[in-house]
């Protein structure tokens, strides 16, 4: 029982990151009272990051000033099912973010869109490859709306971000070679032209037309130029300083919450922000079919309730799965009978990285960087090759993202090197300055026995059980990373580095939840058309609770080959365009089960 009750607001939100805070800019804007809801700290550019302090790699990278709290809530993982699961103890494998912005605050800045076929996966391979295609025990499905759908969300989310680029084809016109030949239509070019490019990209990029492949500047949320959004918030522009990723940025040009949205939304007196507000679940009404709020314990210790006529759940990717299942919101998934959505179609992402090292004088200079700056190519993503004669489902960008190579996470030796001593030295100085590396950033499928369900044994600090994640690679995963790094080593090659070092997974490869991946987790909450595989209908709303909305990649159907904040961000301003013009006016399911 809750021992405080809250005036009601017409929309409570849980949990403020980049969609977070879209959904209460976008309610406030509709005349909606909004409270919001933090579980962490409060956070601006100032003062977490203010000069110089935020340039402090050890404070930052290695000891997560930015990250979860793993004493207080933390996650469960094991292999298969039937394995005992263990507690994610120690950020390694992926970084979720904490505090006012969320991942949206230490984020690299990478942003992307989203492949059209990906948001109608099953569909589209059937209709190319036949049903027969797709491997019996992988959960595809269609996500239930188009890009076309989706494309004046993108083009407005990258006004918000200021984001940097080359667009290649707007309204069916090629208006720049230079962008990605594979994108699908634009409305508009990006707001910003591309940013400038680091030697490592201009090195990679000549590598790869060498090795026959279309290069591309990525688009990047790191300001090239001075910059005002829609909103009147400012940007300026970015210095390559190299400190993104994991990092607030103090010289306000990489793209967060905190600066491309806070400054006008905290001049709305219909806004509220809470932090250090944790929320145990979404309360129902008797028939189960409504929500009426949600209760949390505050920064006191005392146990809230919000009532709220909305509830928006946008904690971070697998966190809303938590929620639902705490709440008992939607049927959990049991992958015996392949039944239930709940936890359903989790999905990471399949990585390999290739180091090149050259000789000394070379002078890569990698601490020069910025988060979403590089080079692409997208010749092997989605279904941009002939799948047929490979034999798997998927595809990924391969792209040098020179983000800043810092003095600790930075050291890359050449293999045969010793763990230490004179000879390690010697190889960290000789490399430092004259290495370059370059990613294969795969997109990993949803499977029958890959799922989150609450653990059992382990419980927070709440009391609340830890969501447990059954993960594992696959084998269609490994192919495909197998493959695309096959063909990024031809990109290797054209380097004429001095020697080339290839990271990838092996068949039978065990997830290691000891060194870092990436921190693209989406599924556990999917939408779709069709409510006995989804948990949220087209419009991001809860098939069993109609007032109640999840947002975020939580949503994905299943895993894609770019980072997921584009695309989870578009689909919070498709779903608040609904609310707004829709739900509002009339609350009740906006589609019919």
């Amino acid at each position: 029982m809750a021992n405080k009750n809250m005036k009601a607001v017409d929309v409570v939100i849980v949990g403020f990151g980049w969609t977070g805070a879209i959904m209460a800019k976008e309610m406030t804007e509709a005349g909606q009272s909004v409270v919001a809801l933090e579980r962490g700290v409060y956070r601006d550019t100032y003062p977490d990051g203010a000069y110089p302090k935020t340039i402090n790699e050890l404070d930052y990278q290695q000891r997560f000033k930015l990250f979860q709290n793993l004493n207080k809530s933390s996650f469960t993982f094991r292999r298969k099912m039937g394995d005992s699961a263990i507690p994610y103890r120690q950020i390694a494998m992926f970084k979720p973010g904490e505090g006012v912005g969320g991942a949206g605050l230490h984020w690299s800045g990478c942003h992307w869109r989203i492949l059209p076929e990906e948001l109608r996966m099953r569909s589209h391979y059937e209709e190319r490859y036949g049903k027969n295609f797709i491997p019996k025990d992988m959960n595809l499905q269609d996500w239930g709306v188009s890009y076309e759908e989706l494309e004046p969300y993108f083009d407005f989310a990258e006004k918000m971000m200021g984001t940097s680029g080359t667009a290649y084809r707007v309204k069916g016109r090629v208006v720049d070679n230079g962008g990605n030949p594979f994108e699908a239509d634009r409305s508009d070019a990006f707001p910003l032209p591309a940013q400038k490019e680091q030697y490592q990209a201009a090195l990679f990029r000549k590598a790869a037309q060498q090795a026959g492949f279309h290069p591309f500047t990525l688009p990047s949320a790191n300001a090239s130029a001075p910059y005002v959004n829609q909103y009147g918030c400012q940007m300026g522009p970015c210095t390559f300083c190299g400190y993104c990723s994991g990092y607030a940025c103090y010289n306000y040009s990489k793209a967060s919450p905190n600066v491309n949205i806070m400054p006008a939304l905290r001049q709305s007196k219909l806004f509220e922000l809470r932090s250090q507000c944790n929320v145990l679940r979404i309360e129902l009404d008797s028939t189960r079919k409504k929500a009426t709020g949600v209760t949390y314990i505050d920064a006191n210790g005392d146990t809230v309730f919000q009532p709220a006529n909305i509830v928006v759940a946008s904690t971070f990717a697998y966190n809303n799965a938590r929620l639902f299942l705490l709440s008992g919101i939607g049927k959990p998934y049991d992958p015996v009978s392949n039944s239930g959505v709940v936890g359903r179609n989790i999905a990471f992402q399949m990585m390999s990285t290739i180091n090149a090292f050259f000789a000394p004088g070379k002078n890569i200079n990698g601490f020069i960087g910025a988060g979403g700056n590089g080079v692409a190519v997208d010749d092997f993503n989605g279904d941009h090759m002939d799948h047929g004669p490979l034999g798997f489902v998927g595809g990924s960008p391969i792209w040098s993202n020179p983000a800043g190579a810092k003095p600790i996470s930075g050291i890359a030796v050449p293999p045969g090197t010793p763990k230490w001593g004179r000879a390690w030295k010697q190889a960290v100085k000789d490399s430092y300055l004259n290495t370059m590396s370059f990613d294969v950033h795969g997109a990993n499928m949803v499977y029958r026995d890959v799922y989150v369900d609450l653990d059992p044994n382990y419980k927070d600090a709440f009391g609340q059980p830890l969501l447990r994640f059954t993960f594992d690679w696959k084998d269609n995963d490994i192919r495909m990373s197998r493959y695309v790094t096959d063909q990024a080593v031809k990109i290797a090659h054209e380097l004429k580095a001095r020697e080339i070092k290839v990271t990838v997974k092996d068949f039978g490869a065990a997830p290691d939840l000891r060194s870092y991946q990436t921190t693209h987790w989406a599924g556990g909450v999917a939408m779709g058309n069709d409510p006995s595989t989804s948990v949220v209908n087209r419009y991001l709303q809860s098939w069993d609770v109609h007032n109640v909305f999840a947002v975020g990649s939580g949503v994905f159907a299943q895993g894609i080959g770019y980072n997921p904040t584009g695309a989870a961000v578009a689909l919070t301003y498709w779903s608040a365009r609904a609310i707004r013009e829709q739900y509002l006016k009339d609350p009740r399911p906006l589609v019919s089960a």
